[in-house]
């Protein structure tokens, strides 16, 4: 699984988003210092573009503080129903990746996650995993185990039938 902490590298960031074609990404925190990272909700990959095709709000220092120095996008600015400009954002990318100074650039995260992000238990019943999915009209849906660390994610193509049917064969068939 690949989650995201409150305070991202811009860098890494992007090198994520452009090794990956993952529709959303968990997002974790450690609540204290001697405490493992927790489920704390989740953001899209379009909103992390958005995001990134704003500069303005790249923080300097990774400090514990949630205060951003600037102030944090308008919801109507980081959301969007369709894909930016692909060839800026290939091209911001890729300077975020190779130019030096943006390994010390940060994004605080919070003030764009879904906080309310639904999330289900390792062991959840797969049936009703589906109906959640249907009546909800979900794309992703975090698993976590009973500490709330992230432990995987369901997407909708998990759950098409005829896989699902294959993967259940699969694990129930005798070694």
């Amino acid at each position: 699984v690949r989650v995201l902490h409150l305070k991202e590298n811009v860098a890494s960031l992007a090198r994520l988003l452009a090794s990956t074609s993952h529709g959303g990404f968990p997002v974790v925190c450690r609540p204290k210092p001697d405490h493992e990272e927790v489920f704390q909700g989740t953001i899209k990959r379009l909103e992390l573009c958005m995001l990134l095709e704003n500069e303005h709000i790249f923080e300097s220092e990774a400090n514990d503080e949630s205060l951003s120095s600037s102030l944090p996008l308008s919801y109507e600015k980081i959301t969007v129903e369709k894909l930016p400009n692909l060839s800026r954002l290939t091209m911001l990318l890729n300077l975020y990746t190779t130019d030096p100074r943006y390994q010390q650039l940060f994004i605080n995260l919070e003030p764009y996650i879904n906080k309310s992000a639904m999330s289900v238990q390792a062991h959840f019943s797969l049936h009703r995993t589906y109906i959640i999915f249907r009546t909800l009209g979900l794309r992703h849906l975090t698993v976590v185990d009973p500490k709330n660390r992230v432990v995987g994610v369901i997407t909708r193509k998990d759950l098409m039938p005829l896989p699902l049917e294959e993967r259940l064969r699969l694990q129930l068939a005798p070694q």
